[in-house]
């Protein structure tokens, strides 16, 4: 067997307002709760298993997702439609901009938790075309 990710938990102060938050703008369900996790899955198989976390900072993490242009035009629009701040970059130093590298298209956004997602379409190191 290949050693493959199957999840992770990513911690926000509501477990169900973050979830409902990433799946919305990706276009992705959000599974029943278990225990004290919302999942949200991915095409290749990775859940993100959203957990409340207890009072304090919450660490912020990264998470990138690939996705087609098609579903990257559809999630766009979404941001666009809330309202969501977007960057060019992941120093958030760039509002309003998307970035071009590798020959797709790349945008970063915080979540409710304050966590840095990134939609890319098409993986680092990718050839330019």
């Amino acid at each position: 067997m290949s050693v493959e990710l199957n999840h992770t938990i990513v911690h926000a102060r509501d477990n169900r307002e973050s979830a409902e938050f990433l799946a919305g703008i990706l276009g992705l369900e959000v599974g029943p709760a278990w225990g004290p996790f919302v999942p949200v899955s991915t095409a290749n198989g990775v859940t993100l298993d959203f957990a409340t976390a207890p009072a304090g900072p919450i660490t912020c993490q990264h998470y990138a997702f690939l996705l087609s242009e098609q579903e990257f035009d559809a999630a766009f629009a979404r941001i666009l439609d809330a309202g969501i701040t977007y960057y060019a970059d992941p120093q958030l130093k760039l509002p309003g901009e998307i970035n071009h590298h590798h020959g797709g298209r790349g945008v970063y956004f915080l979540d409710p938790a304050g966590h840095g997602m990134e939609m890319i379409t098409r993986p680092y190191g990718s050839p330019e075309q």
